[in-house]
């Protein structure tokens, strides 16, 4: 069943309306205060969406660790991710937080089914960067102060 969102996630990438999400993501990234409200907004959406289901939560999971990464990134604190990933990574998030899309969200059943297929290709074509940002993460949380201590 992932793999068919996948999938479908993958042709939905490829639409023109998402490559519309590609071009405004470049300019929404360089500025802090629309990222931030765009970052609340996704967010916000996601905690809305309550499953029971672990892939949907592993899925939720990821999603929210790319908006701290990328909060990590307009700090300056995290760069070990590539452009391509952040560009796309942004598109996917204003994709999710617009009403009107491939299948408009007020669609009952369905309209939500585009944005979690490329949600769900997203984290699995980006996992790698994900997962590196949660090292560098939990990196950051250890207290490197007590190496050495008993």
């Amino acid at each position: 069943m992932i793999n068919d969102w996948i999938q479908k996630g993958l042709q939905f990438s490829q639409n023109p309306m998402f490559k519309k999400y590609m071009g405004r993501a470049g300019s929404i990234l360089a500025k802090p205060a629309k990222m931030a409200f765009l970052l609340t907004t996704a967010y916000n959406k996601l905690i809305d969406a309550e499953s029971k289901e672990n892939g949907f939560q592993q899925v939720k999971n990821a999603l929210q660790t790319f908006m701290r990464l990328v909060q990590a990134y307009i700090r300056g604190e995290y760069r070990q991710v590539s452009n391509k990933s952040m560009l796309i990574g942004v598109a996917v998030l204003l994709y999710l937080v617009t009403p009107l899309d491939i299948i408009p969200d007020f669609i009952p059943g369905l309209g939500l089914l585009d944005d979690l297929s490329l949600i769900t290709w997203f984290v699995d074509s980006f996992q790698k960067e994900i997962n590196r940002f949660r090292e560098w993460e939990s990196d950051r949380s250890f207290d490197h102060s007590r190496i050495g201590t008993l």
